[in-house]
């Protein structure tokens, strides 16, 4: 599977922790040369060094804050600016957050769309005509079991995923013709700093899934040419059994669920 990018030059965002790691070093195993970017260059530097010396590739690492609307043009500039062509762009990068809205900080949920949405589409924008061009290249973007229903007190997140989700499976079909992957990878609760991060470590499920897995799941999906794929036969018929059920009961559920002084057993 990751044959397909050996020799070749990935992009992976928010590659400091958890699943975006987990993509590089599966990657890196099979031979793709990388550029790592992520907000903290003392943890980027130390996986890029890593991935170098056990797997024999080349890497670049450029930090980058995705919550600021500059972010995206930097790190495309130093793409070019280095002579790297990103042939696999990874839209990993994202956070949530728990909460009622009112509760959470106007910015934090603003960085959040900014992060989750908007760089999401800057990048891709960036990257995608010389793909075009070309006629090749390859686009994995995170979304998340959550993007199948809105998921109370983390209304913002779930949002976001939906975007995500529906996005990288309009744009699929758009850049088929030009011979060019597009895939949304859903996982659901993963080993990762994710949890802590969000403030939702009190509703994190004990059999999550490790991110090695996840990754492997999305990489064979973009692979194998599927528009989404979702991590975990468990998260799979979740996600889809839903459908069966109305709207309005679906996100009273998971409101029971994630109310605060709820706890996942």
């Amino acid at each position: 599977m990751v044959s397909d990018w050996k020799g070749k030059w990935a992009l992976v965002t928010g590659a400091s922790a958890g699943i975006g790691v987990a993509l590089a070093e599966e990657l890196a195993a099979g031979g793709t040369h990388l550029v790592l970017t992520a907000r903290r260059l003392d943890r980027l530097q130390e996986i890029a060094d890593g991935l170098r010396k056990k797997h024999g590739i080349q890497t670049h690492v450029v930090a980058a804050d995705l919550a600021k609307r500059d972010a995206p043009q930097e790190i495309y500039a130093f793409t070019k600016e280095t002579g790297v062509r990103i042939d696999l762009l990874i839209n990993n990068a994202g956070f949530g957050q728990y909460g009622e809205v009112p509760q959470v900080e106007t910015q934090r949920l603003l960085d959040m769309v900014e992060v989750n949405c908007t760089a999401v589409v800057h990048l891709t924008r960036l990257f995608l005509p010389e793909m075009v061009a070309r006629r090749s290249g390859d686009i994995l973007i995170l979304a998340s079991t959550a993007a199948f229903q809105a998921v109370p007190y983390i209304s913002t997140y779930a949002a976001t995923k939906a975007f995500d989700l529906f996005f990288a499976e309009g744009l699929a079909e758009e850049m088929k013709p030009h011979g060019i992957r597009v895939c949304a990878l859903c996982p659901g609760s993963t080993e990762s700093e994710f949890h802590a991060v969000a403030g939702q470590e009190a509703f994190t499920a004990k059999n999550q899934e490790p991110a090695d897995k996840v990754a492997r799941t999305g990489l064979q999906a973009l692979a194998a040419g599927k528009s989404y794929v979702i991590s975990g036969l468990g998260n799979y018929l979740g996600a889809h059994s839903q459908r069966l059920v109305p709207r309005r009961l679906v996100t009273r559920v998971a409101a029971n669920m994630f109310r605060p002084g709820k706890k996942v057993r």
